[in-house]
C-alpha cells in the first residue's frame, strides 16, 4: 500500500528525513513514534502529497510522487482518511455537515451523502449528536467527528497524526478502541504518537523516526 524509497526532505537547509525507506501493507496497523520535531508530520504529509520530497520516491496505492499531477491529488486524498490532533472542524457547521463536507467535494448525490454520513456517525457513536455544533462537544466527541469524517469515504488507509494528543486518558482509550475496530474491518492505519502507554496497551507494529530514518523497533527498546 505504501512504499517510501530513499526519501530526503529538508526545511531551511535542515535535513529532516535522510534517505528514508518504509513499506506498509494493506490492512496493517503501524505506530509511528519519535521525538517532537523528528519529522513524523512531514512523513504523513508526504503520503497525502501535501509535501513533495527533495529526492526519492513516494508510492501510495496507484499514485506516486513522480507522476501524480496536482489535479490528481484530490483523487488520491479520497482514498485516504486523515485525523488531526487539533480536530480542524468547521465551527460554523453542525456535526452532520462537518462529516458531509468530505462528500460534498466529491459531488456525491444527496441521498447517498445522507446514508454514508449517518452510517459513519453511527460507527463512532455520535448519531444522537448530529445536529450539535462542534463547540458543544467534548474533546473526545470532537475527535470522533473527525474520525467519522475521515472514514465516510471508506478509505483504504487512515493517517492519524497524534489523534489522542489533546485528550484525557479515558477519551484517548475510547479513540484507540475505535481506531482498532476500524482497522479490524480492513482499513490500514498509520498513527503518529508519542504516547507509549497507549502503544503498550494496544500493541501493533512500531516504527521509530530517528535521525531522519525509520527503524522497526520493539517497545522494550524504547
Amino acid at each position: 500500500m505504501i512504499k517510501l524509497k530513499d526519501i530526503s526532505v529538508s526545511f531551511d537547509g535542515q535535513l529532516v528525513l535522510n534517505h528514508l525507506n518504509f513499506t506498509m501493507n494493506n490492512g496493517e496497523f503501524v505506530y509511528l513514534v519519535g521525538q517532537t520535531g523528528a519529522g513524523k508530520s512531514s512523513l504523513l504529509r508526504l503520503l497525502y502529497m501535501d509535501l513533495k520530497p527533495d529526492s526519492g520516491h513516494v508510492a501510495m496505492a496507484e499514485y506516486d510522487s513522480e507522476s501524480t499531477e496536482n489535479r490528481d491529488i484530490p483523487h488520491l486524498r479520497r482514498k485516504l482518511g486523515v485525523v488531526f490532533q487539533d480536530f480542524k472542524l468547521l465551527d460554523d457547521r453542525d456535526v452532520y455537515e462537518n462529516v458531509a463536507f468530505a462528500l460534498y467535494v466529491t459531488n456525491a448525490r444527496r441521498s447517498e451523502t445522507k446514508k454514508l454520513v449517518l452510517h459513519a456517525l453511527a460507527d463512532v457513536g455520535l448519531s444522537h449528536k448530529r445536529n450539535q455544533m462542534p463547540q458543544e462537544l467534548s474533546g473526545g466527541e470532537q475527535q470522533r467527528v473527525v474520525i467519522a469524517r475521515a472514514i465516510v469515504n471508506a478509505p483504504s488507509l487512515l493517517l492519524a497524526d497524534e489523534p489522542t494528543g489533546n485528550l484525557d486518558p479515558n477519551s484517548s482509550s475510547e479513540i484507540m478502541e475505535l481506531l482498532r475496530k476500524i482497522n479490524m474491518r480492513g482499513t490500514a492505519i498509520l498513527m503518529a504518537t508519542h504516547n507509549y502507554e497507549l502503544v503498550r496497551k494496544y500493541p501493533a507494529r512500531i516504527v521509530q523516526l530517528k535521525d531522519g530514518k525509520l527503524l522497526d523497533v520493539e517497545l522494550k527498546n524504547q
